[in-house]
């Protein structure tokens, strides 16, 4: 009898549990479940040893796709991966262990990956026990912490699991967190019962890192915290889990930190605790409005794909640093802090894109930074998390930032917006003038894009961007009623277009060139190029090298000339900024097309190959980070800017399809920063890339929202036979595109939502007449041009021959 009771009691009691975890499992739907209608790519089995990132905009997570936390990155030495919550990093990551009893499960070798536009998927395997495991992972908006869940599939018998979380905390400072004293100390864990979590402090500072799981039962055990011979610590919670016959089973982690006290740790950790399927759907929901925004539909449903992501990606970037700042970040793993020329090429595709708000946040923080520790107009290169500047400022950047003012202000028509930044724009060019055009020849001497020793006279780059940028100052000076200043600015832009036409080109080479300097200057750097291709085993460009070298040191100048050496891809600038007259720009263009290989545009010509690395152009297996030979993103997106600037747009789109195989080629929804599959896993001015050309070229969107009109002057590639872009976004007001090509017919279909000024420009060829059926549209033939104009909400035109 006394047998058959405790029989009965331990049913009872398995009963219950049972019953109880099965509560527990209820409580909480999958994140699978609220993910129907978002869209998803499964990663590549070759990179699962390879990096993935979980973005928030106050914490992210940076791994590699088979769930494992390896040391990543150089610029704090293989700590740039983990979880971070800048200034500070908070883990080094986790593992995560599952055991019957009698065997055990790591969860460190995924069998697949898969990305989500806001979350993220690794799938694992148990064959042995018909288990399959899912572990997911989001950041909530503007919170300092994360989620993990676990999804445990059961394909086989009712058993009992244990499911043990070890958090490896890393407090430390971001990188040149000693400039402001961040001292990094001893990690000291315990256990919260309050809170039912591990609690993380760094011993020399308020820095704090939290983490537990949702169970709460006499089943849920914590081991003691490890010591460890750094500064690290390694804890454990350590779960029971009945798991039912083929169901599903959820255990969910949540992991919260903070760089300020214990209570904003322990608030931002309850509250994820208690409201992450809320702040889950909010965030899901406002990337679905992220994509809607300039929405594409093309033939090339990679390239469509790739762009959409493209927005995803601009808002990964994103790092809000109450303290410091809130701004697009350059790049993942490596630059999650903020930059002024990634920020002047990346913002003007922002902009094309809707994202206008982290545009105004970025602008703002790099103005008040610069005039900070500047104070005359530069702008600064590089900033830290933590609020060090490391690079004041490179030449290019500070002319870069006029032009990105002006073109912002096409799109917002905030007149505010206008002065607030006009001064800074004034004294950056009065300061770029005088400070560093030593020789009066109104070419400013100093390091523009490229980052090669020596490189630092007068520079292409700074040059074409100098120029433009007197160009947009002119505009801003003559909209604010500076008539002085705008005649000025607009006199010193004329002369700069002729200087560079005549002394930077090279009709030897039919390129610009990539500097101007002096004879010592140039045997220098063909030295050293000589000994940069001989390593690389470039023989044409050793040859050529030395052939220059010879034709300098047989016809030396004692005065600075132009060379051309690297065959860098700033060459190609006067191109991008319209500013090459159009023979030459033909005949450049046609050279620049020597130095690419599949995927893009090398940085330096001279690396020139079939492939850039191995394995067809991959740099996987490169054990140290270094730009040489590399094919990128932004060399290429300039290319596809510069052929649209000279009516090619059959040929912007080859370098655009180039770009685009590089999409998924590592990291499932986004493009690497060296193609294909090197450096920053995800990039900031991609977005220039690809939103600038589609956007304001191929449709041909040029926005004028002061004056709310717009000026639209398409030319589409000859492959896209039907092509929309809706919920382009200028100031208060929508355009939306549709054109399609058939049966010797064109169609233009425009929704203008505000009823601004449309002006459409076409060129005006014999053979080909325009219908446009609606009284409110008006049509003007001027020489090589139909200009069509209207108001109307929905404009329609149709070309075809006679």
């Amino acid at each position: 009898m006394f047998q058959m009771k405790c029989s009965y009691i331990r049913i009872f009691l398995l009963f219950i549990s049972f019953a109880f975890y099965n509560c527990q499992s209820e409580k909480t739907v999958p994140l699978e479940d609220y993910l129907e209608d978002s869209p998803s790519i499964v990663g590549k089995q070759d990179y699962l040893g390879s990096p993935f990132v979980t973005a928030g905009d106050r914490v992210y997570m940076v791994g590699h796709q088979d769930g494992s936390f390896p040391d990543l990155g150089w610029h704090i030495k293989g700590e740039m991966g983990g979880i971070w919550n800048h200034p500070i990093k908070l883990m080094d990551g986790f593992e995560i262990q599952i055991s019957d009893g009698s065997d055990s499960l790591g969860l460190d070798k995924a069998v697949s990956f898969t990305n989500y536009p806001f979350a993220n998927m690794h799938k694992f395997e148990w064959p042995d026990k018909n288990i399959e495991i899912e572990r997911w992972q989001f950041v909530p908006d503007s919170q300092q912490g994360m989620v993990v869940q676990l999804v445990i599939k059961n394909n086989g018998p009712e058993r009992k699991v244990k499911v043990k979380f070890t958090g490896i905390s890393d407090l430390r400072p971001t990188w040149l967190g000693e400039r402001t004293n961040m001292v990094d100390g001893k990690d000291k864990a315990e256990y919260d019962e309050n809170i039912e979590a591990w609690k993380v402090k760094d011993e020399l500072n308020d820095w704090y890192t939290i983490f537990g799981s949702e169970l709460s039962f006499e089943n849920n055990s914590n081991s003691a915290s490890n010591e460890t011979t750094d500064n690290t610590t390694s804890s454990s919670v350590e779960d029971v889990v009945f798991l039912f016959a083929n169901e599903k089973h959820v255990v969910n982690y949540f992991i919260a930190g903070s760089y300020t006290s214990e209570s904003d740790a322990i608030m931002t950790f309850n509250d994820i605790k208690d409201n992450f399927e809320g702040y889950f759907k909010s965030k899901r929901n406002r990337y679905a409005q992220l994509a809607q925004m300039s929405k594409l539909t093309i033939p090339d449903k990679k390239m469509e794909q790739a762009f959409e992501w493209l927005k995803y990606n601009c808002d990964w970037l994103i790092r809000d640093v109450p303290e410091v700042g809130r701004g697009i970040t350059a790049g993942i793993p490596d630059y999650p802090w903020w930059f002024g020329v990634d920020s002047e090429y990346a913002l003007k595709g922002y902009m094309a894109i809707g994202q206008k708000d982290i545009v105004h946040e970025t602008i703002a923080l790099l103005d008040s930074v610069s005039n900070a520790v500047n104070g005359n107009g530069m702008i600064i290169h590089e900033m830290s998390s933590n609020g060090t500047v490391f690079n004041h400022g490179n030449i290019n950047e500070t002319p870069q930032f006029a032009s990105l003012i002006w073109e912002v202000y096409r799109w917002n028509g905030d007149r505010s917006f206008l002065e607030k930044y006009y001064p800074t724009v004034k004294n950056g060019l009065e300061w770029l003038m005088k400070e560093k055009d030593e020789n009066g020849n109104l070419f400013p001497d100093g390091f523009g894009m490229m980052e090669i020793h020596g490189l630092d006279s007068e520079m292409i780059d700074v040059a074409a961007y100098t120029q433009r940028a007197f160009v947009d100052a002119s505009k801003m000076a003559k909209a604010l009623g500076d008539t002085e200043m705008a005649a000025s600015y607009e006199k010193t832009a004329t002369e700069l277009a002729e200087k560079i036409n005549t002394e930077f080109w090279s009709e030897e080479f039919n390129s610009y060139a990539d500097f101007i300097g002096t004879d010592e200057q140039a045997l220098h750097l063909i030295d050293d190029a000589i000994v940069r291709a001989d390593t690389l085993n470039k023989p044409w460009a050793i040859e050529e090298l030395k052939a220059t070298r010879q034709t300098i040191l047989n016809n030396p100048s004692k005065d600075p000339r132009p060379y051309v050496l690297h065959h860098n891809w700033v060459v190609n600038t006067p191109m991008e900024m319209g500013i090459a007259d159009t023979d030459k720009a033909l005949r450049a263009l046609e050279t620049a097309e020597r130095f690419v290989n599949p995927f893009g545009v090398f940085v330096t010509g001279i690396d020139r190959d079939e492939s850039a690395g191995s394995d067809d152009g991959s740099f996987k297996g490169s054990k140290v980070f270094s730009y040489t030979g590399a094919v990128m993103t932004l060399p290429t997106g300039v290319q596809v800017v510069a052929e649209n600037n000279y009516g090619r747009p059959d040929k912007a789109l080859n370098y655009l399809e180039r770009m685009t195989r590089t999409f998924n080629y590592a990291l499932p929804g986004s493009i690497y920063e060296v193609s294909p599959d090197y450096g920053m896993m995800t990039q900031a001015w991609n977005i220039y890339s690809y939103a600038v050309p589609i956007v304001q070229q191929f449709f041909g969107i040029q926005p004028d929202a002061a004056n709310k009109k717009v000026l639209i002057k398409p030319q589409m590639p000859d492959k896209w036979n039907q092509a929309s872009l809706e919920n382009v976004a200028i100031a208060d007001n929508t355009i939306s595109m549709n054109y399609e090509k058939s049966d010797g017919l064109k169609t233009i279909s425009i929704v203008n939502q505000n009823s601004w000024d449309i002006v459409v420009e076409l060129p005006n060829s014999n053979g080909t007449e325009y219908l446009i059926p609606s009284a409110e549209v008006t049509l003007e033939i001027m020489d090589d041009i139909v200009q069509i104009k209207s108001s109307s909400k929905e404009i329609k035109i149709v070309e075809r021959k006679k």
